[in-house]
């Protein structure tokens, strides 16, 4: 499967070079020119990293990186710009970007650097912002027991609640229907029952882009499930 990668760039010839190069690499690329319609296919999720130019139409960069974490986004940032000042990489970096490439770059290092945040989101935990957690499109608010989906909430039952607590918080583990009835459910001793597959079956539904070919609630093959935040 490629990586999904959403580049906001207002300089045309750059931005058709990159995508190519990108594409090459076998990434795939969406392009923005402006900061408002970049910043909203960022929250609308889907992507596995940000290329984020800073001087942009619209909202600048340093914007659209503010208010892209205001959004509990997860979404790796890097940004690109013709500044060469400490104090802006700087304050881009305070904004949440994760890393910062001055203009003008060699393709090679900026391939790198893709590759290295790529790396460092898939092996890191759901982001936590309070009581929040994110992954993909979806935002869990623990305390409350609310969900949302694309901004949208999301009415889960009790179990499917505490199923999604319960995976989100042992990210990337292999994780037996034995395991999730003793933790969720409090079941005792080895159970014949297909509650597990149900209840999963049922948070696809409501939060998986395609229930049938979910990214984030995965089956582990001969063991159970597995939740991958960053798939």
């Amino acid at each position: 499967m490629s990586r999904e990668i959403l580049l906001i760039e207002d300089e045309a010839t750059l931005a058709l070079l990159l995508r190519e190069r990108l594409e090459k690499e076998g990434y795939s690329v969406t392009t923005c020119k402006d900061g408002e319609q970049g910043l909203a296919r960022a929250i609308s999720g889907g992507f596995h990293l940000l290329l984020l130019d800073v001087r942009l139409p619209g909202k600048n960069g340093f914007e659209v990186c503010r208010e892209l974490r205001r959004h509990c986004s997860n979404l790796p940032v890097l940004m690109l710009t013709a500044r060469g000042d400490v104090r802006d990489r700087v304050k881009g970096l305070k904004l949440g970007a994760d890393d910062y490439l001055t203009k003008p770059f060699e393709v090679a290092e900026l391939l790198a650097r893709i590759e290295a945040l790529l790396r460092r989101a898939q092996n890191a935990p759901p982001q936590l912002i309070d009581s929040l957690f994110c992954f993909g499109n979806v935002i869990v608010d623990v305390s409350k027991e609310e969900v949302l989906r694309d901004g949208s909430p999301v009415e889960l039952t009790a179990k499917e609640f505490g199923l999604l607590r319960y995976f989100i918080s042992k990210p990337g583990e292999r994780l037996s229907r034995q395991v999730l009835l003793e933790q969720v459910w409090g079941y005792k001793g080895v159970l014949n029952t297909r509650t597990v597959d149900l209840h999963v079956a049922q948070l696809r539904q409501k939060l998986e882009v395609n229930s049938r070919e979910p990214r984030h609630i995965l089956t582990a093959f001969g063991s159970g499930y597995k939740f991958v935040p960053f798939p």
